[in-house]
């Protein structure tokens, strides 16, 4: 390693209890999209002591926050946190050892500030993955137009430089019958809850017919008040994810075709409310994965097997679709252990959660490194996302 990435690396460990600690305070305080106000105030706080300018509330998102540190006229390279929680089983996504990683990574930047080629390193605080779109508001909202390059990294139970990321899109499905007794007088009512099985049926046929690397799953949210009353009203939840957008959408328009026909049947009026955010699939820079994989072999880390079968969806894949973005997956749990788990949940604060997060702290902040010391490097990669390679 150079004098300049050995400081790095030096900085980070030095700061690794601390980021540990921050880690299992977000971990232990698991807050929903849009409602990460204490994940918030602590990296904002955190970063603030290394010597960023922090800025909260950014792009109209309370929750959001961009940290900022300039050392002249220069490439700008995003290094993006996430903090957000899953209902019911808090951080079975690893969010916290994502958002401590990036903070890790822009507090080694700002350690040896001195030293920094010319540029600015925003970190920014995306709220919302699971589902609310937060990246996608701060994209609308102009955060990412002076941006040349976008990284960050999303915890697993193996180290990938790429994983796939399908599109997504969801939709709610509300169906309206009529309600009668049951018993007494069945035939007088219009039974919405008939819909919605239909559709869970339907679509349940549909992915017989789908191609292997798109998925469609859903839930019934409603399905009546009281087992003796027809249901006069019913609603479910189907999400849609494709490679491709054309895909999804043609798929999206099917499992909408699967509601309108289970409506039709049962006698049953049917409102489709799209949800606003729609996930586009990842867009990896090679360039930006290259640099990457020349520093991981510094920091400890090694790639796994990879595992094209197992595909989900987030909104750093609408940043790769505007800039050049990256987002390797990182260690942090037993190699077969399932994301969104309560297992993954618990392994989230363990030492292998330490290990890969410290490991992927000095990797992005040495890539982040070279991309101000060679903008030739940031060129080559917004070429390479122009000409869609």
């Amino acid at each position: 390693m150079s004098s300049v990435k050995d400081a790095i690396a030096q900085a980070v460990d030095r700061l690794a209890d601390e980021l540990e600690a921050l880690s299992k305070q977000i971990h232990a305080n698991p807050e929903l999209g849009y409602k990460e106000v204490k994940a918030c105030a602590w990296l904002s706080e955190f970063l603030g002591k290394q010597g960023f300018k922090v800025e909260q509330g950014v792009g109209g998102v309370d929750t959001a926050f961009r940290a900022t540190i300039e050392t002249g006229e220069g490439p700008t390279v995003a290094i993006l946190c996430e903090y957000d929680a899953l209902p019911g089983i808090g951080h079975a996504c690893g969010h916290n050892v994502i958002a401590t990683s990036g903070a890790g990574a822009g507090a080694a930047l700002a350690a040896i500030r001195s030293q920094l080629p010319k540029g600015r390193v925003h970190v920014i605080g995306t709220p919302a993955e699971e589902g609310g779109g937060g990246k996608i508001k701060l994209i609308k909202a102009g955060l990412f137009k002076d941006v040349d390059a976008a990284m960050m990294i999303h915890g697993f139970d193996r180290t990938l430089l790429h994983q796939d990321l399908l599109g997504i899109a969801r939709a709610t499905f509300e169906f309206t019958g009529k309600a009668s007794h049951a018993s007494a007088d069945p035939w007088e009512g219009v039974n919405a809850l008939d819909a919605c099985v239909q559709t869970y049926n339907a679509v349940a046929m549909l992915r017989q017919q789908v191609r292997p690397d798109c998925r469609i799953h859903g839930i019934i949210t409603s399905g009546g008040a009281a087992a003796n009353i027809i249901p006069e009203s019913a609603s479910a939840i189907f999400y849609v994810r494709a490679p491709a957008i054309d895909t999804m959408w043609d798929l999206y328009r099917r499992v909408v075709a699967c509601a309108e026909g289970a409506a039709k049947a049962a006698g049953c009026g049917l409102t489709v409310t799209p949800h606003e955010s729609i996930y586009e699939p990842m867009k990896s820079s090679r360039v930006l994965l290259d640099l990457f994989a020349a520093n991981m072999i510094s920091t400890g880390l090694k790639e796994g097997a990879p595992i094209p079968d197992r595909k989900g969806s987030s909104d750093v894949g609408n940043v790769s679709q505007v800039l050049p973005t990256i987002q390797p997956m990182i260690g942090i749990a037993p190699e077969g252990m399932a994301i969104h788990t309560r297992d993954f949940a618990e392994a989230a604060v363990k030492p292998l959660a330490r290990q890969g997060m410290v490991a992927a702290a000095k990797t992005m902040a040495m890539t982040t490194y070279d991309l101000l010391a060679d903008p030739g490097r940031v060129k080559a990669a917004r070429e390479e996302f122009a000409h869609g390679r």
